[in-house]
């Protein structure tokens, strides 16, 4: 049998949960959640939850081959028969590199539809798949 040293902060460690572990936020509703980067053949698809707010109040950047994405909404209601006042505010905030090689020479299509804003960046010529042919 052999000694073991007991470190109590070593012991407490070993309980805390590890913050690379992929499983740890899952379902928590996490900002991770709110945020889709997909490619397709001709295309990087970037799809961000701006949900209650007006595309108005959305503000877009892009820059040096980062996207930023900031959405504000600001409610007030008065009512002087009732003698109430409520003000309420949240606000979104999505910053991300775009990934893959797209063409900087074309304005990305960004759209709004049930909340998902979506930003579409056309690939480089260079990027797109292209069929070979196998000589003999």
């Amino acid at each position: 049998m052999s000694i073991i040293r007991y470190s109590p902060l070593q012991a407490m460690l070993s309980r805390w949960p590890d913050i690379w572990d992929e499983d740890l936020f899952a379902g928590t509703g996490s900002a991770t959640s709110n945020l889709n980067v997909y490619e397709t053949k001709k295309a990087v698809v970037i799809e961000a939850n701006v949900a209650g707010v007006d595309k108005d109040d959305i503000d877009i950047t892009f820059e040096k081959g980062t996207l930023w994405i900031q959405a504000k909404k600001k409610m007030e209601e008065k009512s002087e028969d009732r003698k109430y006042y409520s003000r309420s505010s949240f606000s979104y905030s999505y910053k991300i590199a775009v990934p893959g090689e797209i063409d900087l020479g074309q304005e990305p299509a960004v759209t709004s539809k049930d909340g998902v804003l979506r930003v579409e960046f056309k690939k480089s010529e260079q990027a797109q798949p292209k069929k070979l042919k196998v000589q003999a």
